[in-house]
């Protein structure tokens, strides 16, 4: 199973940091980077919304001794350069882009700065293939959020993955949420034997009583003056009906 962190760097996704494990204390915030070293990991595999956060990751990652594997969560379309109109049936979905080594790293600064300088935070195929190099980059698709996810749980205009120019790992998740059996047999389903899967664990939080203190973080970063902003009693969180996100669940499961 891949443990996939995700740090506060992601705003309003994680309550993990980055900090290296000497400036972390007790009783304080959980760090991706203590979390590893505490339990003998010899990678840590980051996906991240943003790329703000790389450079000291990987500061830190390389003081460690530990090799980061750096992805970036993104929006993708079939067209960047359309605008989308309020309340449009336009699919968008997500996918993540994993650099393979120092150049990957660049064409991942590329492909960010593109999408939010030209997209307005979303790539389409046409310019993600341009920048995309099977040696340098490699996309997996996520569980949720996915084009299938898109497919199966919306009513919207179905969404369509071009993967003419690379080979994708479709992630598996199980976090007891009533969405991921139907999901996870849609994903088994359309890959056959054609696309690789993986077993994954997205992990914001360390413990399972971490999980009050992540909904407030997110019923925070979700404030506003609207009726529809997010509070204790009504926090409207998609995705967020199971403490399993977190490093304790991602040990059971590999102690089973």
């Amino acid at each position: 199973m891949l443990p996939l962190f995700k740090s506060h760097y992601s705003v309003g996704k994680s309550i993990l940091t980055v900090a290296a494990p000497t400036k972390v204390q007790k009783g304080g915030t959980a760090s991706v980077f203590d979390i590893a070293v505490r339990h003998g990991l010899k990678k840590v595999i980051l996906v991240e919304d943003a790329l703000v956060g790389f450079l000291e990751s990987k500061k830190i990652a390389d003081s460690l001794g530990l090799q980061l594997i750096f992805g970036l969560r993104i929006d993708v379309c079939e067209d960047m350069n359309k605008k989308p109109l309020k309340g449009a049936l336009d699919c968008v979905s997500k996918i993540i882009v994993f650099a393979k080594n120092s150049k990957g790293c660049t064409l991942l600064n590329r492909i960010y700065s593109s999408a939010f300088t030209e997209g307005g935070g979303r790539i389409d195929f046409a310019r993600l293939k341009s920048l995309y190099n099977p040696k340098d980059l490699k996309i997996a698709i996520p569980f949720y959020d996915s084009f299938l996810f898109h497919n199966l749980f919306s009513y919207k205009e179905p969404c369509i993955l071009d993967d003419s120019f690379f080979d994708p790992l479709y992630l598996l998740e199980d976090n007891a949420l009533p969405l991921d059996i139907p999901l996870s047999k849609a994903v088994k389903s359309y890959c056959g034997n054609d696309y690789e899967i993986a077993s994954s664990k997205t992990i914001y939080y360390e413990n399972r009583e971490d999980f009050e203190a992540y909904q407030t973080y997110k019923c925070v970063c979700g404030r506003g003056f609207s009726s529809k902003a997010k509070t204790l009693d009504m926090p409207n969180l998609d995705h967020c009906g199971s403490p399993e996100f977190c490093f304790e669940s991602y040990l059971d499961n590999e102690g089973s």
